[in-house]
C-alpha cells in the first residue's frame, strides 16, 4: 500500500458536474481529490480487504441470527423495545439487503481491522463506482498513470444484479433527505441502477412520504409504497413520528429493519464478545462495562450511534488528542482499542470496503488530516498495480 503523487486532469471538475457529482466540492474545499492515488498489490486486495470482508461479513449476519431473538443484545444495543418484532420479523422473513461498507483500518504490519460498519445508509458510493473507475480510465489513457493499472471495482455491476433479486415487476421508491446534495447523488445513482435492473421508479424527500388509514404509506400521487429504498437511519425512522407504524404496513424497506442490530457502534464490543481476539476485530467494549479498563489509557470513544465521525474522541495515556463535535451520545459509548491509522505524510487513510448483496466487490478510500474521518474528509482514488 502506497500513496502516490499524480497530476490532476485539467477537466476533472467538468467531468464530474456532467456525470451528475456536483458535491466534488464541500464549502469551498475539494471532497474528490486526485492528486494523490493508493496503490495496492493484487495480494493485499484479495488476501488483506477482500478476503477479510468477506469473513466480517459473514460474522455480522452470525452475530444479527443471534440477536433479533435476544431481548438483552436489542437492549444493549439501545433499540427501542416496539420495534423489536419488526426487526425480527424482517429477518424471519429474509428480507433481502443491498448493500454496506465496512470502514478498515490497514497498516501493512498486521491484518486489517474493523473500524465499524456502515450497515444501513452508507454514501460515497457513487464516487465509488462510478467516479473513481472513470479516473482510472483517463488517467491512463492520458499517461497519468502505468497502463497495467487496474481497480477493485465491481461495485456498479454487482448492484445491478443485486436489485434484481427484489422483484423489478414492484415499483420501487427511493427516499431520504434529498436537500442534501450528497445524499441526492447517492440516491439518483442508486436510482439508476435499479433502472437498469428493470424497475420503475420515483424518489421522493423522507417528508413528502404521506399515510392513508386504510392503506398505510403512499407517495405525492397517492400511489402505494411497496418497496422502498431509503437512505435515513433506523434509529431516526424509530423516533419519527411514523415510526409507529411502521410494523403495521407491507411496505418492505432497503435496508430492511434487521439492518437496525448492524447499523450502531454497539456491535463492536459484541463482536468481540462473541468473536474474542479474531484477527480482523480490535478489542472494544461498552463505556459502563468494568472490563473496559482492560484498554488501559489509550482508546477511542465512540457514540452507539453516530455518524460522519461526530463525537468521536482518541485517547492517548489518558489524554484526548483529537475529537470531533457533534449531536450524538445520549444512548451511551464505546471504547475501542486504540489503532492508529497508518500516517503518508500527514494523511490518514481509512479504507472503505463495499458490500453489495453481501458480496465484496470494490474499495473506497477516505483521508484527512485529522486522525478522525468526518464529512468533509477527502475522497481519493486507487489502483492496483
Amino acid at each position: 500500500m502506497q500513496r502516490i503523487a499524480c497530476p490532476e486532469r485539467d477537466d476533472w471538475q467538468s467531468t464530474a458536474e456532467a456525470c451528475g457529482f456536483d458535491f466534488h466540492t464541500i464549502d469551498g474545499e475539494r471532497y474528490w481529490d486526485e492528486r494523490a492515488y493508493y496503490v495496492f498489490t493484487l495480494d493485499e486486495i484479495e488476501e488483506q480487504i477482500e478476503a477479510p470482508t468477506g469473513e466480517i461479513e459473514a460474522m455480522c449476519l452470525e452475530f444479527a441470527d443471534r440477536a433479533v431473538e435476544d431481548e438483552e443484545l436489542l437492549r444493549r444495543l439501545k433499540i427501542p423495545e416496539i420495534h423489536w418484532p419488526l426487526i425480527a420479523e424482517s429477518w424471519q422473513r429474509d428480507d433481502g439487503s443491498l448493500y454496506g461498507r465496512l470502514d478498515l483500518r490497514l497498516d501493512g504490519d498486521g491484518p486489517a481491522k474493523l473500524l465499524e460498519y456502515n450497515a444501513d445508509t452508507p454514501t460515497s458510493i457513487f464516487e465509488a463506482a462510478v467516479f473513481q473507475w472513470t479516473w482510472l480510465e483517463q488517467a491512463i489513457e492520458r499517461g497519468m498513470i502505468p497502463a497495467a493499472a487496474d481497480q477493485f471495482n465491481s461495485i456498479h455491476e454487482h448492484l445491478i444484479e443485486a436489485w434484481q433479486k427484489f422483484a423489478p415487476t414492484r415499483h420501487l421508491h427511493f427516499t431520504g433527505t434529498t436537500e442534501s446534495a450528497e445524499d441526492l447523488g447517492t440516491l439518483a445513482y442508486l436510482e439508476d441502477t435499479a433502472a437498469q435492473a428493470g424497475f420503475a421508479t420515483t424518489l421522493l424527500d423522507i417528508e413528502e412520504i404521506g399515510w392513508r388509514d386504510e392503506g398505510g404509506f403512499v407517495d405525492l400521487e397517492g400511489r402505494d409504497i411497496e418497496l422502498i429504498f431509503k437512505l435515513y437511519p433506523w434509529e431516526w425512522m424509530f423516533h419519527d413520528e411514523f415510526g409507529a407504524k411502521l410494523r403495521e404496513v407491507r411496505t418492505r424497506w432497503i435496508e430492511p429493519p434487521w439492518k437496525a442490530v448492524l447499523s450502531n457502534k454497539g456491535i463492536l464490543p459484541l463482536l468481540w464478545e462473541m468473536f474474542p481476539g479474531h484477527p480482523n476485530l480490535l478489542p472494544a467494549y461498552f463505556e459502563d462495562d468494568p472490563r473496559a479498563r482492560e484498554l488501559g489509557a489509550s482508546f477511542v470513544r465512540k457514540p452507539i450511534y453516530s455518524r460522519e465521525g461526530a463525537n468521536v474522541m482518541l485517547i492517548s495515556d489518558g489524554v484526548a488528542f483529537a475529537e470531533q463535535a457533534g449531536p450524538y451520545g445520549a444512548e451511551g459509548f464505546v471504547r475501542q482499542a486504540f489503532a492508529p491509522l497508518r500516517n503518508f505524510g500527514g494523511q490518514y487513510p481509512v479504507l472503505g470496503s463495499w458490500l453489495v448483496d453481501h458480496t465484496p466487490c470494490g474499495l473506497s478510500i477516505r483521508e484527512d488530516e485529522s486522525p478522525i474521518t468526518g464529512n468533509t474528509s477527502r475522497f481519493l482514488p486507487h489502483a492496483i498495480l
